[in-house]
């Protein structure tokens, strides 16, 4: 992390009338342009002493010395206008024909509607529960065209999304789940193979816990190399400041430059979680691996059995407060 950066401006007779702090990481360059503010500021016969912007979007990092970018969004459209046609949104219940509340017991339907999905106009992607007079929830969930994010022989992937999950806490969170994840492509169409096609929780974030969890999900359910309905998961508080409040950046590799492979689950930059194929099945690890590659998805759900598996679902209840988006700035895919 880089030091606390100031935006300072000061009116004629040199006291400050304005001044930002914000602790941001050290690769994430703002949208916000400084003509802007340079320009604000000097209309209203201020100087500007000091300018670094703190800002809630950011570019999508460029690859580093020996990766490709091999899809990204960095969520800059109009403010109100639905995902590009990189995206497919999800609504209703279920999938045609596969398990009911999505397989996992959540309550809400997902819709196209703006009030639920839209850009928020400065750079993010705004997924927004809500909850109607007769107490019914609505929500938003997406998933790329693209099913074929996989790490070559002998290389990584790395999936990664820049996001701030809904801000509330406390009884006002119950039932809030929003997710990053990627499901194995021959789920597509069938939606009966899971857990076997693999499924990759980037971040899962519950109840308004300062707490980021990332899960494997394979074999068969229940049971199996993954401990299913569980899966394989770890956990941590986000570094520095709460999950909820201000954007992290979440990432998932899968390493295949070992003759064992491996997973590995990060917040800004440090591993929290690891998945060796040496704790799978051969026969699971084929399942999950060998296919065309992966989808992503971003959601949020309201209620549902995680983090609390076969044991029981977590019910919005009346005071669970509607209207607290999950915001993403960008989602990128590279490639090693």
């Amino acid at each position: 992390m880089v030091a606390d950066t100031v935006i300072e401006i000061t009116g004629p007779s040199g006291g400050a009338h304005w001044k930002v702090k914000d602790r941001r990481e050290e690769h994430l360059r703002t949208r916000l342009t400084r003509r802007r503010i340079a320009a604000a500021a000097l209309s209203a016969g201020l100087a500007i002493v000091g300018f670094s912007v703190p800002s809630a979007s950011a570019d999508v990092p460029p690859p580093e010395a020996g990766w490709t970018l091999t899809f990204s969004d960095d969520f800059t459209g109009a403010a109100g206008a639905g995902p590009s046609s990189e995206w497919i949104t999800d609504t209703g219940t279920s999938y045609p024909g596969g398990p009911p509340n999505w397989g996992t017991g959540e309550i809400q339907t997902y819709t196209s509607d703006p009030a639920n999905l839209a850009h928020d106009g400065d750079g993010n992607l705004k997924i927004t529960p809500r909850r109607d007079a007769a107490g019914n929830w609505t929500s938003a969930r997406i998933e790329t065209q693209r099913t074929d994010f996989k790490a070559a022989a002998g290389g990584v992937l790395r999936i990664e999304a820049r996001l701030q999950v809904s801000n509330v806490a406390g009884e006002a969170a119950l039932g809030y789940w929003p997710a990053f994840w990627a499901l194995g492509s021959p789920y597509r169409g069938n939606y009966q193979n899971w857990p076997s096609i693999g499924e990759f929780d980037v971040m899962e974030n519950v109840n308004g816990k300062n707490e980021t969890h990332g899960v494997l999900h394979c074999d068969v359910a229940p049971g199996g190399s993954c401990n299913e309905m569980t899966g394989l998961g770890g956990s941590r508080p986000c570094p520095d400041v709460a999950c909820q409040a201000r954007f992290h950046t979440y990432r998932f590799e899968w390493d295949r430059t070992s003759p064992t492979e491996e997973l590995r689950w990060y917040v800004d930059g440090k591993q929290f979680h690891s998945v060796s194929e040496s704790q799978i099945s051969p026969a699971a690890w084929q399942n999950m691996t060998s296919h065309e590659g992966y989808f992503l998805l971003l959601n949020v759900a309201m209620g549902g059995a995680f983090p609390n598996g076969d044991s029981g679902t977590t019910t919005p209840n009346p005071a669970t407060e509607p209207g607290h988006p999950m915001l993403v700035d960008y989602v990128a895919v590279y490639n090693r």
